[in-house]
Order: C-alpha cells, then structure tokens, then sequence
C-alpha cells in the first residue's frame, strides 16, 4: 500500500515545468517585475528555484547571492558555486559572519536553534537588500514539506515575494530536479540547512522525508482521517505527531492577525485578490 501511495505523489516535470515558469513571469509581471533574487545554498531546493527563475526570467536577469557563515560546509559554497557557473549569470557573495559575530558574543548563551534562526534571518536581509538594488522579487524556496511542518524560520528562508515549490513535497523536489537535469551531487545530498556542523534536516523531525511526505498527502491533500492513515500501516505516533506539528506552525503559513477595531480591516474585509488593479 506504502508503494501506491508513493506512486500517488509523482508528479509530470514537462508539465510542472510549463506551470512554474508561467507562474514566476506571470505573478512578477503583475507588479511591473521581470527580475528575480535567490539566495543558493547549495542544497536542491534553493538550486531548483534558481533554476527555475533562470528559465523565467533569463540569466542575467536573476542575481545568485551565496551568504555562507564561517562553519558552513564548504561543499555547500562549491556546490552553489557549480551552479552561478552553470548559468552564467550574476551573483555576489557575502560572508554574514562579520555581521552575526557582534551578537553571538553579547548573547554567549543562546543555543545553536537561536543561532540558527539569527543565521536564517541575517540571510534575509542581505537578500532584501540585494532585491533593491537589483530591482529583483526575492524568489522562495520553501517547500510544501516544510511549510506543513513549520520547518523554517519565520522571516528567515521562509519570507519571499513569490515562491514556485511551496505546493511540492520534498519527495517531488527530488523527482524535478533530477527529471530537470540538476547536478546529482546536489540532488542526491543529505538535506541540510547547514546552520550548524552535521546539522540535518531529517535528523531534526526525527523521521525521513519519504514517510513524513506520504502521510501529509494523505492528511492533507487526500483529507484522510489520521485513524485512516494509521490504519494503511502508519506508525500512529508518527502519524499524531505531524498532525500536531502542522497545527501547532499554522501561524507560520498566515499573516499576522490583525485586531478588528474599524469596518474595513486588512485580512477580515479588506480581502482583494492578489492582482486586484492588473
């Protein structure tokens, strides 16, 4: 059964090819922009956003920004690095040590998911930064797995303008980006966000990508039951546990809620859609 519901999450590239890049032209067109940012880190996320946006957009006209830390892994810059080349278009790369160092030594106490976090939003802002100057819409690279999951940093790698893989498991990352002809070395790599030496992603949920993937399809998109998953030959407390974590992030995937106090409030009435104007 486990085989079927993995057959369930394929996905068609040539297609999801067309719908991603139709999207990127399309939603930054609507706010006059033909031009992207993308922070490469080197894993195979933010290398098939890249990807994508070069397909959208052209080379030139979407700036790679490589943003290491001093212990990040220097396969993840060499990995990037294979990829600005690739493309052939530009790029900078700015060391966010020197502006993390200050407060790492005023808050000598904080824990490595502090660190992290700090890490993930310093990353931000250098990316904003460079969106301005370029004139570029700071393109996502969050994916479905980790939005569920609120495995991200709220304001960190989690914020951009448009993001083309936030509807696409993990799983289905992989099957693009190898179906799309990314480099191996970066498809096939153990998911990091490299925030810390030996940091893992699967590591940190406790459970692999795969299983975690099936049983949010059918959570979620297939709206089963959890008693109906468990009853498929999913382990039960990994079941109740995601379903937890997903309940427990909603915050994450929402606006801020705003205290109601007129007649026409942003987020309760004032609801235009996203391209009210075009």
């Amino acid at each position: 059964m486990k085989d079927q519901i993995a057959a369930r999450l394929q996905v068609d590239p040539p297609l999801l090819h067309r719908l991603l890049v139709n999207f990127l032209r399309e939603e930054a067109g609507k706010f006059g922009y033909t031009r992207g940012v993308v922070g490469l880190s080197g894993g195979v996320d933010s290398a098939l956003a890249g990807y994508l946006s070069v397909q959208a957009f052209g080379a030139q006209n979407v700036l790679v920004v490589l943003m290491p830390y001093r212990t990040s892994s220097p396969d993840s810059v060499s990995d990037a690095m294979l990829l600005v080349e690739e493309w052939g278009g530009p790029y900078q790369r700015i060391e966010i040590t020197p502006m993390l160092e200050p407060f790492f030594q005023m808050n000598s106490d904080m824990d490595r998911r502090r660190r992290g976090n700090l890490m993930a939003r310093m990353r931000m802002i250098v990316l904003y930064d460079q969106s301005a100057e370029f004139g570029g819409l700071v393109i996502g690279t969050s994916n479905k797995s980790e939005l569920l999951l609120g495995y991200g940093t709220l304001f960190g790698d989690m914020a951009s303008a448009i993001n083309p893989l936030g509807d696409l498991y993990k799983t289905q990352i992989w099957q693009v980006a190898r179906a799309w002809g990314l480099p191996e070395r970066i498809v096939a790599k153990v998911p990091t966000a490299d925030l810390w030496p030996e940091q893992t992603d699967e590591e940190e949920l406790g459970l692999r990508y795969r299983e975690a993937d099936q049983i949010l399809y059918l959570l979620y998109d297939e709206r089963y039951a959890e008693e109906e998953v468990v009853a498929l030959g999913y382990d039960p407390q990994r079941v109740a546990r995601l379903a937890q974590l997903v309940r427990q992030v909603q915050f994450k995937r929402i606006p801020p809620v705003i205290a109601k106090v007129s007649r026409r409030t942003i987020g309760h009435d004032f609801l235009y859609e996203r391209d009210w104007g075009q």
